[in-house]
């Protein structure tokens, strides 16, 4: 079982963080690390209204805003796990707050 690192919890640490390309690949947003990263560089990608690069650590709270070709998704991210999530636990790592048909 994968144990989520939680904002202000007992491991509250450099777990914590997490590099935004990373995140979007290990929360199945995006699927491939390569295509998180292009996506990130090519100014798609926004961090607390903030546009970010890939290597742009990312935080438990942060809301993220990605402009796809089709759609426009915002979250904010609940849970950074210490390890590579499995494709149910990906799901609880993002709440959606907003996905608009473009």
């Amino acid at each position: 079982m994968y144990q989520l690192r939680l904002a202000g919890g007992p491991h509250a640490n450099k777990m914590d963080r997490m590099r935004l390309d990373l995140f979007l690949k290990w929360s199945r947003v995006i699927l491939r690390r390569s295509l998180a990263k292009d996506t990130c560089d090519a100014g798609r990608v926004a961090v607390n209204g903030q546009e970010a690069k890939a290597g742009r650590e990312v935080r438990v709270g942060d809301i993220i805003s990605i402009r796809f070709p089709r759609r426009t998704m915002t979250f904010r991210i609940r849970s950074i796990p210490a390890h590579a999530p499995g494709k149910e636990a990906a799901r609880e790592m993002i709440e959606i707050t907003a996905s608009q048909q473009c």
